[in-house]
């Protein structure tokens, strides 16, 4: 019964969005906004199986690849920063400026130094992923409490042993927590970066699509992109649930 309710609290909301806009798009005889059931018939002629292998495969693995650069790089940047306040302080000022850049605004200097391949797509994704991890993982060590360092203290922990036995898993929920908005990102940033000189991925394919006024297929991809925005979202929170299932749920806060 417990999986089934969370399947409904999970799916209820998708699923009365699909409907209103089946019904609502019935009749629609706009080019721009097509039937949704025109859409479903392109997206299965589409996106079964050829353009996953071509067009989202490639996505997903550039996507993975800077989430999972994004989260080792915040995760050890924030335990040290979090851990020598002194440094945080002498840095915090350059942190805020590049935060507050937006990823894609240093679009077009990464394709003038990276170049139009994966390597320019991974790097902003990278760049803009980092950001919540780093600012959790800062938050969650300094926010551990002063009990927990006087023991570490006690025991003569090696440094190594005080980052990786005791305070990253006390960071643990933070950090899980901003991994879960930074993939949130990554999935946006691999549609724009394909929109400049890529020939594969799934942004590449919205555009594409677009500009030659294929408007059913351009939705096609939108939807995809969406389910599989969503299907990586579901399969976060449940790691994330396995991963915290030892912490008192008091630690954890409320979603």
């Amino acid at each position: 019964m417990t999986i089934l309710r969370n399947v409904t609290t999970a799916l209820w909301v998708p699923v009365l969005l699909v409907v209103l806009w089946w019904f609502a798009s019935a009749s629609s005889t706009s080019l721009f906004f097509p039937p949704l059931s025109e859409i479903v018939s392109t997206t299965n002629t589409l996106w079964i199986w050829d353009h996953v292998i071509v067009d989202l495969l490639p996505s997903l693995r550039n996507m993975l690849l800077g989430l999972g650069i994004a989260s080792i790089l915040g995760v050890v940047l924030g335990l040290i920063l979090g851990s020598f306040p002194r440094l945080r302080v002498t840095v915090d000022p350059g942190i805020e400026l590049f935060r507050a850049l937006p990823a894609v605004a240093i679009l077009p200097v990464a394709i003038l130094v990276l170049g139009l391949g994966d390597n320019m797509r991974v790097f902003v994704i990278v760049l803009g992923a980092v950001w919540p991890v780093l600012i959790n993982t800062t938050a969650a060590v300094r926010g551990i409490d002063p009990t927990t360092r006087d023991v570490e203290a006690a025991f003569g922990l090696s440094a190594v042993s005080r980052f990786l036995r005791v305070r990253l898993p006390a960071a643990l929920p933070q950090i899980l927590a901003g991994i879960r908005v930074a993939l949130y990102i990554s999935v946006a940033l691999i549609v724009v970066s394909e929109m400049q000189g890529a020939g594969v991925g799934i942004g590449h394919f919205v555009l594409a699509s677009q500009r030659n006024w294929a408007i059913t297929d351009m939705w096609s991809g939108m939807v995809v992109l969406g389910f599989v925005g969503y299907g990586l979202s579901i399969l976060f929170r449940l790691t994330e649930r396995a991963l915290l299932r030892a912490y008192p749920p008091q630690k954890l806060g409320k979603d």
